[in-house]
């Protein structure tokens, strides 16, 4: 198995950290998630994406936009869609960091995401069957995710 480092690396004693390494999402909807809560309070960040997953918040689409439509509620962007499944993965990635953080001792509401990429990971390989007995080679694509926090002064 290959060795999995950070890219960015941001040091100190006021950081935690997450990773999700081959999530089975689109490597788009993690990517325009990952611009969307970078800077992010990571409370705040928790809550938009549990209004993302109950589809009353969009995700603004400013990369990868094409015949995307536009959706109410999007401030300074118009295109934007509700990608459920990839909010899910990030809303376990911001527990996961926020149980990280208090373990070092940081407190949870002062937590700000200071470092998220979201890449492509490993291509599956799988088949879609069809008629008269043959099957399509279909790549089920997966993504690995890196999120940083640093508490911030009151």
């Amino acid at each position: 198995m290959a060795r999995f480092d950070y890219s960015n690396q941001v040091t100190g004693k006021d950081i935690a950290r997450g990773r999700v390494n081959e999530a089975p999402i689109s490597p788009k909807h993690a990517i325009e998630i990952a611009g969307f809560i970078r800077g992010m309070k990571l409370d705040d960040a928790a809550a938009y994406l549990e209004g993302v997953v109950a589809l009353q918040k969009p995700i603004p689409f400013k990369r990868f936009n094409r015949n995307v439509p536009h959706r109410k509620g999007l401030v300074g962007w118009d295109a934007g869609r509700y990608p459920q499944k990839a909010s899910r993965v990030y809303l376990r990635l911001l527990n996961n960091v926020r149980k990280n953080a208090e373990y070092n001792g940081l407190e949870g509401d002062q937590l700000r995401i200071v470092h998220v990429s979201a890449n492509r990971g490993i291509r599956r390989r799988s088949f879609m069957p069809r008629a008269m007995g043959r099957a399509t080679p279909k790549d089920r694509q997966t993504v690995n995710i890196e999120l940083v926090v640093r508490e911030q002064e009151a």
